[in-house]
């Protein structure tokens, strides 16, 4: 059968074939390992530039020197460098670590906040940081934008759009807010495992009848318009 019309069905439909093979909430299929928002806020402005099993072997050093934001915005920043050292980018890293945390101090009570204007404030966070937080840590609405979120809402016809920002909006207007946190994290565990940037398998893809870019589906694809294989890349 055609993918349906309707953005909103479609998206409906997507998310609940995903929810199938990656049951739980945000939480559950969140890769980082964390105990606490603090602890989620660090690994996430970590992973930027990293993979999450990389960040996950550095994280339970930087939980044992600088557990709390007080101790983090105290830390030498020599200090903090070879902690994180193998995360990539580390003096920026390192820098936005502390400087997170002294803001946490100074505005937040060194609580994380939960909401997004106030998370975006925070140096090392954007607006893809600051939803996973409030998605992962607090269960509250956020839709976190990656390149395997914006190529897989791209190739399933969800959106035309190539700005995160962008994305994150036309994706929130098809989705209940409690469902966006999921639904993102289902969308990368599926563009991580199936529908690849250079070569989606769309032969055991169980999205193939709802994605327009499916070879049985793209026959009659309008000029212009792409080969899935060769939209988006990697991420």
């Amino acid at each position: 059968m055609a993918p349906p019309r309707s953005l909103k069905l479609r998206a409906s439909m997507v998310n609940e074939r995903l929810l199938r093979r990656f049951p739980g909430s945000a939480s559950d299929l969140c890769a980082l390992c964390f105990e606490t928002p603090f602890q989620l806020l660090v690994a996430t402005i970590l992973s930027a530039q990293c993979t999450d099993e990389r960040v996950n072997l550095v994280m339970p050093e930087m939980i044992r020197r600088y557990p709390t934001p007080a101790l983090l915005a105290g830390a030498k920043l020599a200090e903090v460098e070879k902690v994180v050292y193998s995360t990539g980018f580390y003096r920026a890293k390192s820098k936005n670590l502390i400087d997170m945390a002294s803001i946490l101090v100074a505005r937040f009570q060194g609580e994380v906040p939960h909401e997004l204007s106030d998370l975006v404030t925070l140096p090392g966070v954007g607006r893809k940081t600051g939803n996973v937080i409030r998605s992962v840590a607090f269960g509250l609405p956020g839709l976190p934008v990656d390149t395997h979120v914006g190529r897989l809402a791209r190739r399933l016809g969800l959106t035309k759009e190539h700005d995160p920002v962008k994305v994150e909006h036309a994706l929130n207007r098809l989705l209940p807010p409690e469902e966006w946190g999921g639904f993102s994290l289902r969308l990368i565990l599926h563009g991580r495992a199936v529908c690849l940037a250079r070569s989606p398998r769309c032969g055991i893809c169980e999205l193939a009848d709802l994605c327009p870019s499916a070879p049985a589906n793209s026959r009659r694809r309008p000029k212009g318009i792409t080969r899935a294989s060769d939209t988006g890349t990697g991420g």
